[in-house]
């Protein structure tokens, strides 16, 4: 399933991508973020990985070529965490590890609450359990995000939108080439619903207590000068989770795993061995 093949969980029939080959190891299952694109960005930082791992990687119902066009109302964070349960049992996998990638990290502690004994180690990537509203560190780099902006505005317009997600400016036209490559990795998820209320949580109740509960080796990766999610909200849960270990990629940005893919993937090979 190395090309990926398409699994009917029953409401729902997911694109699903198969890297590595089984074996006595967890097989480590992927939750992608947007959650408006598949899960296609982020297969160059687990080919390193899946030299020696099995990795499962999806597109949320809703996203790239997994079913589309649902009802407004089906498009909710539970279903995704759903789906995900329906998908490990479809495939036989037994107790896995579970990554989440930014806002699949916080559809990562949705599972870890509702399924615990699921899932054997979590990897917490370039996210948060903080929302933006009434945290500060949100705001820790403006000034930093306005400068890369006005360096974008200053070339030919065709890094817009990518130097945000890597540092090294070298390698946003590389990015903006993989986005362009992945064609239907688009979805159905309405940000407009989610600015209107309308929209679920993604993680329900308190994530701090919640990641407390589960009580499993958890790391948290992080790019070290992620603007999305500012480092400083990943050393504030390290700080609360006793079970958890921080990594922090110097020299990175959201999309550290595209930046730095060799390193991403064996401080998760390291985690989970």
């Amino acid at each position: 399933m190395g090309d990926g093949a398409l699994v009917d969980v029953g409401e729902v029939t997911l694109f699903v991508r198969e890297l590595g080959e089984r074996s006595d190891k967890p097989s480590l299952v992927v939750l992608h973020g947007g959650p408006d694109v598949g899960h296609g960005y982020l297969v160059p930082g687990f080919e390193p990985l899946a030299r020696d791992h099995h990795i499962v990687l999806f597109d949320f119902r809703g996203c790239g070529r997994s079913t589309r066009g649902l009802p407004a109302d089906a498009l909710q964070p539970e279903y995704v965490v759903h789906d995900t349960d329906l998908l490990i049992d479809k495939l036989g996998l037994g107790q896995v590890d579970l990554l989440g990638f930014s806002t699949g990290g916080r559809a990562a502690m949705q599972f870890v609450d509702k399924h615990p004994d699921q899932v054997r180690r979590l990897v917490l990537a370039s996210t948060s359990a903080y929302g933006s509203a009434d945290n500060a560190e949100y705001l820790a780099n403006w000034d930093e995000y306005q400068r890369r902006r006005r360096a974008e505005d200053a070339a030919d317009g065709t890094l817009r939108n990518s130097t945000i997600f890597v540092w090294d400016l070298d390698l946003a036209p590389a990015y903006l080439a993989l986005l362009e490559s992945l064609g239907p990795d688009l979805g159905d998820w309405s940000e407009e619903r989610a600015i209107n209320g309308l929209m679920h949580p993604w993680c329900p109740g308190n994530p701090e207590q919640i990641l407390r509960t589960f009580d499993k080796p958890i790391l948290i990766l992080h790019g070290e000068k992620d603007m999305g999610f500012p480092l400083q909200l990943a050393h504030r849960l390290y700080k609360a989770l006793p079970t958890s270990h921080l990594v922090v990629i110097p020299e990175t940005a959201h999309m550290c795993h595209f930046e730095n893919p060799e390193v991403w993937s064996n401080h998760i090979r390291q985690f989970l061995d």
